[in-house]
């Protein structure tokens, strides 16, 4: 069992580990704005769901790197120590571009734009990724056994690639001196993540930057950057910060008649995207908030829904080759309903309790069916119909989970 274990999975709780010392060290420096509760919940549920999804599609990706590098690989390269240089060159030019392309293409733009949603910068954002840019950029990655290099490495600098990148979201390290003539240092990525015009579309190297100052997109901090994107997203859904730019382009392409004009419209610039689109969906799609006198004190009971989130993905990720399909769905549906969940509570939605609901016979129906029982699922719905006539289960939830209380 030890030896089909997923080592993989170690890299959360460290992930946890920096992202803790990071937080005692802004503390320590007066820095505790850097962070912000709500919007650092929202990057990590987007990072839980992504780390969640790709275990369903890394496996096929290395196997779709292999049979590139077996049936098509363009040259025979050896492993040799200065072909490990090559690689990390190789790979972070295939990244300047595939980021690049992310950022000049609508459809493109669509699975990532999630990434520079946070209004913050701190290592809770490099979680913030979408399994819809993983599967992106795990295409763009293909190049590189095509061009020859063997998957077994390519799936190591990966590895390596990815953490440093991890890094550089960070405020706490403003200069690295000499060394930003070469790599990527968080001053220069943190004006990736800047709205300010000046530093639109700049700095899109992963690891060097050498790249951008050959492609003519390299910028420099001149003034302290205003994170987020131009035209902030107003909501803290789980659903809606995923799916909300790919409403946008299909709302541009119903208001055209061509085929030739939708498609620019899919593959155009992002900034040729009618700017109107986006307030009309969230007038359409988003709840309104009106002034109230109440509100949900969410925090404690968000903290554990997502340790516990936390604490099935550290689980299913270093036992995912143990789980029968069944249990792997459980748990990707179980965590998905408490993201949104988490979302829907930093919204102060008035279906949560409904959600709740969802959970529950979730839970149920995962256990009736590994007991082979599933005709008990009909008289647990009359059950739980029932209580909440006679309990009144949903104004118990608010007071005492929730803690529905006067501001």
């Amino acid at each position: 069992m030890i030896s089909h274990f997923n080592y993989l999975a170690f890299a959360i709780p460290a992930f946890f580990v920096f992202l803790f010392l990071e937080y005692r060290l802004a503390l320590s420096l007066k820095k505790g704005h850097l962070f912000k509760y709500e919007s650092s919940i929202s990057n990590l549920s987007i990072g839980i769901a992504e780390r969640l999804l790709n275990l369903f599609i890394s496996a096929s990706f290395y196997s779709l790197f292999f049979w590139i590098y077996t049936n098509y690989a363009l040259f025979s390269i050896p492993n040799t120590w200065w072909v490990w240089l090559l690689l990390i060159l190789v790979t972070d030019l295939v990244w300047y571009w595939y980021h690049r392309l992310g950022h000049e293409v609508n459809i493109l733009w669509a699975a990532h734009i999630v990434h520079h949603q946070s209004e913050e910068f701190n290592f809770t954002v490099s979680a913030r990724i979408t399994v819809f840019q993983a599967l992106i950029r795990n295409l763009f990655w293909c190049v590189i056994p095509l061009l020859g290099f063997h998957p077994a490495m390519v799936i190591t600098i990966l590895v390596v690639h990815g953490g440093y990148s991890f890094f550089t979201h960070t405020q706490l390290i403003k200069n690295m001196g000499w060394l930003e003539h070469i790599l990527v240092s968080p001053s220069i990525h943190g004006i990736h993540h800047a709205s300010d015009e000046k530093y639109l579309d700049k700095n899109y190297g992963d690891v060097f930057v050498f790249w951008d100052k050959i492609f003519g997109t390299f910028q420099r901090e001149e003034e302290p950057p205003k994170y987020g994107l131009t035209h902030p997203v107003k909501s803290y859904s789980f659903l809606w910060q995923h799916f909300h730019y790919y409403l946008e382009i299909l709302a541009a392409c119903k208001r055209e008649s061509g085929l030739a004009t939708r498609l620019k419209i899919v593959f155009g610039h992002p900034s040729r995207l009618n700017q109107e689109i986006r307030p009309m969906l969230e007038k359409k799609y988003l709840q309104h908030k009106v002034s109230s006198s109440y509100r949900f004190k969410y925090r404690g009971y968000l903290n554990i829904q997502m340790i516990v989130s936390i604490i099935l993905l550290t689980l299913i990720t270093g036992l995912y080759p143990f789980f029968e399909i069944s249990d792997k769905l459980f748990v990707v549906g179980f965590i998905l309903l408490t993201l949104i969940n988490c979302g829907a509570l930093m919204e102060q939605r008035k279906w949560i309790y409904n959600l709740e609901y969802t959970r529950v016979l979730t839970i149920f129906i995962y256990i009736f069916w590994k007991l082979d029982h599933m005709e008990l699922l009909l008289p647990l719905v009359v059950v739980l119909f029932i209580a909440e006539q006679l309990f009144r289960i949903s104004h118990l939830y608010r007071h005492y989970v929730l803690k529905y209380d006067k501001i």
